[in-house]
């Protein structure tokens, strides 16, 4: 048979390949290989039950096919998959197409397989009761306000589902594993950031005695800025010292900006271990420079 399915890492482009049964995962997932050599995972009530390798692929039972492109998120996957229930595996599938929206930023295919198994256990704890407090929840929103917005929807999606109501702190913790999978950074890391951000941005308004309209777009040019400075530090891809003189020059011309980008590199070395090449400082200061422009005029 032929069927077209969702390639992950490009959400726009759908192919058409013919497709038989490689692995029945359970009653409802199979997997199946395409022409490139690569591994489907597809999902449907009823897709896996009776059959068996080799066979043909009912196409009118599948509902979502997934193409992760590394191999090992995918045996993560389809382990996951074994204990989850599918109406679990398709909210997430729903929640992350809503996502793909809403940040319009692309994805690492790992949020499939870290979703999925923090919204089957934050279900189970709800069920008995059992609540977690998110102590990042005020910088999430603040922060990441897009990526909050998912964790509301998916929390509206779940109470819908299976009228089961997750507390806000989850919807922070959700819009977590889309900042981890939208900077490629490790969860643990992805947790590090509203934090960081807040420490950084606090001793900008102190060190100039700032009253700053969050609104303007030099503030969320900085916003930007330091979301990226963190995921440079993080994966260790600061960028380098090679232009010397437009160092020199705009070190001289944003001396206090300069000066206040030492002591945030102080702050980041502190939690990190790791210091802001002056590159990284020279290119903060203008973004400070700018913002401290904004709030004279």
């Amino acid at each position: 048979m032929c069927i077209w399915f969702f390639r992950y890492n490009n959400p726009n482009k759908f192919e058409r390949v013919d497709m038989i049964v490689d692995r029945v995962i359970n009653n409802n997932i199979v997997s199946t290989i395409d022409d490139e050599g690569a591994e489907l995972i597809l999902m449907g009530r009823g897709l896996g039950f009776g059959t068996k390798s080799g066979n043909d692929i009912d196409e009118s039972k599948v509902e979502k096919i997934f193409k992760l492109e590394d191999q090992n998120d995918a045996e993560q996957l389809k382990q996951l998959l074994l204990r989850v229930p599918l109406e679990e595996a398709e909210v997430v599938g729903d929640i992350v197409s809503y996502a793909k929206e809403k940040i319009a930023v692309n994805l690492n295919s790992s949020v499939y397989v870290t979703l999925t198994d923090h919204i089957n256990f934050a279900i189970e704890r709800q069920k008995q009761n059992i609540d977690f407090t998110n102590p990042l929840l005020w910088e999430i929103k603040r922060y990441y306000p897009s990526e909050f917005q998912v964790g509301c929807y998916a929390l509206d999606l779940i109470k819908q589902r299976f009228d089961v109501q997750l507390t806000e702190d989850e919807a922070g913790f959700i819009a977590l594993h889309f900042v981890n999978s939208e900077y490629d950074t490790s969860i643990s890391d992805a947790a590090k950031f509203p934090t960081e951000i807040h420490k950084i941005l606090d001793l900008i308004h102190h060190e100039f005695n700032l009253k700053v309209d969050e609104k303007s777009l030099n503030y969320e040019r900085l916003l930007t800025h330091v979301k990226f400075l963190l995921q440079r530090v993080y994966r260790n891809e600061m960028l380098k010292d090679e232009d010397l003189l437009i160092i020199q020059t705009i070190k001289r011309q944003c001396e206090k900006e300069f000066d206040c980008c030492r002591k945030i590199s102080s702050s980041i070395k502190e939690a990190t271990g790791k210091e802001l090449t002056e590159a990284e400082m020279v290119y903060m200061a203008i973004h400070i420079r700018r913002l401290l422009n904004t709030n004279k005029e």
